[in-house]
C-alpha cells in the first residue's frame, strides 16, 4: 500500500473544511427560506454558500483524480466533526458528550477504512 501524499491529503482536507462551512453558510441562509420565495435564492449568504459548494466540488473532483474514491470517500466523513465544531463556534449550538462519543467513533471507523484501502 502507497501512502497518498501530503498534498493530496490536503486537498481532500480542504475540500471537506469547504463543505463544512457551506453548511454553515446554509444555515444561516435557512431564515431567508422560512416562507420561501424566489427573493430566497439571491440571499447573500445562500450564495456564498453555491459559491464555497461549487469550489468544494471542483476541489473534490481534482482530489478523485488523484486519490481512489475508496481512500478519499471516507475522509468525507470528518465533516461529521468539523459541522458539529464550526456550529458551536458560528452559531452557538449546544455540543454534548454524544456528539464527540460519535466522532470518535467515525474517526476510527475513517481510519480501519483508509488503512485498508489500496493506494495506486
Amino acid at each position: 500500500m502507497n501512502a497518498m501524499s501530503l498534498r493530496d491529503l490536503a486537498l481532500i482536507l480542504f475540500t471537506v473544511a469547504s463543505l463544512a462551512a457551506g453548511q454553515i453558510c446554509f444555515k444561516l441562509a435557512s431564515p431567508a427560506f422560512a416562507v420561501f420565495s424566489v427573493r430566497s435564492l439571491f440571499a447573500p449568504i445562500f450564495i456564498v454558500a453555491l459559491v464555497i459548494y461549487a469550489v468544494a466540488t471542483v476541489m473534490w473532483v481534482i482530489a478523485l483524480s488523484r486519490v481512489p474514491l475508496t481512500v478519499a470517500y471516507p475522509l468525507v466523513a470528518l465533516s461529521y466533526l468539523i459541522v458539529p465544531l464550526l456550529a458551536r463556534a458560528f452559531l452557538g449550538e449546544q455540543l454534548t458528550w454524544q456528539t464527540f462519543a460519535g466522532a470518535a467513533v467515525i474517526i476510527a471507523g475513517i481510519l480501519l477504512s483508509i488503512s485498508g484501502a489500496k493506494h495506486p
